[in-house]
């Protein structure tokens, strides 16, 4: 009835009536997602009447309800089939000012056509085949660029930048010709790098390092939503950047992964909003080529050394609590190098570990991610070998058994998700310098016999890597209890008292008569078996 009404008034009203029409569809149905099939060709007929009348010269506010309308509409694959032509796609592209080159986007009344507009070209080459090809055909790709490039540097249109760079994402997810377009011709690289560099209001004070308020305002929720789109479209553009990284391309790598140091920093408006921010930062590292990585470290300046002991020889020696919160700020600090990122990393990691679900895609991109950068930079090595296994003192539990990182990451070598145990196990493996003697005093030979088992290693032995051959030291402690840790388990097992030790001469006689007689009698029943076989 509601389509019938609509259909009706689109078809012969004048723009006021058809605006207020369909504001009244538009507020009823904004929740609507599935559709009555009954009403299926009056919402095709209703979608061809709006694309109609966008073509006319009507008020900008009834443009956006109209709009509004296909949106909504849009959300239906059936009814897309027919309006899905090269015609209506061109008249979405003109609202969404995909189509003028010189447009300096300077009349802010269009603003809400352009993000409506957008969204309907969001729903349409989701839900349409049809409108993915004409996409390709259009170069919407390029056309999205361009409106990027008018955008970039405007922080009151991040409604438009958004949604630009989610139909971008879109595009380069489902066509893998388009990932290309925009890594090579269209410098997509460097453009989305820039898009983030805006939402941050990134300063640099080095070629590859910013400035960092950690008192500063959290990120605004368009600011945020930016970014996480331009992650994402990052994301599907150098998806394949460790199989054809060229040495020229290193300093534009190395700029993207100083921006994500930087996103790794900052917080989001919520809590949530943080970690989808992060989430898809790691994601995106994780297509940086790892030699590229090592910008998520660098060396501390002198002035920040000096501040630093400055600080806790002005405090008077009865400020116990405050000489704690600077060293242990001074934990994200290791060989005059500053660690924050990769202690966020390793924070995010037992956060989505604590999480209990969903391994395989939220844990493993961050296990894997730190994994490899211990591999290939040995500071975030020594670094997280020291965060995750620190010398051991107390060895009368089992490894798994406990609530640290260490304890942690050991339950999970006995995962039932295959790829989870292997790559929580590779982790381990690598932060011991791929030693097997160094692993199992950490986890035990029973939560490591899967991986040695895979990596031929069950005799002992070390991996293919090499590694400094600075020496891991044992505490006084590990020491004294060395003899008496079980290697199975990893853990400090007391001495079982042996039974004969309590026993009188007779019963020790006792005892060896009885086992001479049960020797006996399996020996006799052995000649009875053979004596049978001869005889068969």
């Amino acid at each position: 009835m509601d389509e019938e009404r609509a259909l009706y008034i689109v078809r012969a009203g004048e723009a006021g009536a058809i605006e207020r029409v369909l504001r009244d569809y538009s507020d009823k149905h904004r929740a609507t997602f599935k559709f009555e099939s009954t009403d299926e060709d009056k919402r095709k007929k209703l979608c061809e009447g709006i694309f109609k009348v966008l073509i006319k010269d009507i008020p900008t506010t009834c443009q956006v309800s109209c709009l509004e309308v296909l949106r909504i509409l849009s959300r239906d694959k059936k009814v897309l089939v027919p309006v899905t032509t090269k015609e209506n796609m061109q008249i979405l592209l003109r609202l969404a000012k995909l189509n003028e080159l010189d447009d300096s986007l300077e009349k802010v009344s269009e603003f809400p056509v352009i993000v409506e507009s957008l969204k309907c070209l969001c729903n349409i080459v989701f839900n349409s085949q049809m409108a993915q090809q004409l996409s390709l055909e259009l170069n919407l790709a390029a056309k999205l660029c361009n409106l990027l490039r008018k955008c970039k540097d405007r922080k009151f249109i991040n409604d438009i930048k958004c949604f630009d760079l989610r139909l971008l994402f879109l595009l380069s997810l489902l066509h893998t010709d388009i990932r290309s377009q925009l890594r090579y011709e269209l410098q997509g690289l460097p453009l989305l790098t820039q898009i983030l560099e805006s939402a941050f209001s990134i300063k640099w004070t080095d070629e590859y390092e910013s400035a960092i308020d950690h008192n500063g305002p959290p990120l605004s929720p368009q600011e945020t939503d930016c970014a996480i789109e331009a992650l994402k479209a990052l994301f599907n553009v150098t998806v394949d950047s460790w199989k054809v990284h060229k040495e020229s391309d290193s300093h534009q790598f190395r700029v993207m992964a100083a921006v994500l140091r930087h996103c790794l920093l900052i917080v989001g408006p919520t809590e949530d909003k943080t970690e989808e921010l992060h989430s898809n930062a790691v994601n995106l590292l994780s297509n940086v080529p790892v030699s590229c990585l090592d910008v998520l470290i660098c060396p501390l300046t002198h002035e920040e050394t000096a501040q630093q002991a400055t600080t806790l020889d002005e405090l008077p020696s009865n400020k116990t609590a405050e000489k704690e919160t600077v060293l242990k700020n001074n934990t994200m600090v290791y060989n005059g190098m500053n660690m924050e990122a990769i202690h966020v990393l390793l924070n995010f990691m037992e956060k989505r570990i604590d999480k209990g679900s969903s391994y395989r895609e939220g844990l493993t991109p961050v296990l894997s991610l730190l994994t490899e950068c211990s591999r290939a930079h040995r500071n975030i090595r020594k670094f997280l070998k020291d965060q995750v296994l620190p010398p051991l003192r107390d060895v009368t539990n089992r490894p798994e058994v406990g609530s640290t990182v260490r304890n942690k990451l050991v339950r999970l070598m006995t995962h039932v998700d295959l790829g989870v145990k292997q790559i929580a196990a590779e982790f381990l493996f690598v932060l011991c310098k791929e030693r097997v003697d160094s692993l199992l005093k950490y986890t035990g030979y029973g939560n490591a016999a899967g991986l040695l088992a895979a990596r031929g290693l069950l005799a002992g032995g070390r991996g293919d890597n090499w590694y400094s051959e600075d020496e891991d030291t044992d505490t006084e402690e590990y020491k004294n209890a060395k003899p008496n840790i079980n290697l199975i388990t990893g853990h400090l097992e007391e001495p079982m008292p042996n039974p004969i030790d309590e026993m009188t001469e007779e019963q020790k006689e006792y005892e060896a008569m009885k086992l001479v007689n049960m020797l006996d009698k399996l020996s006799r029943r052995a000649d009875v078996k053979d004596l049978h076989q001869d005889g068969g």
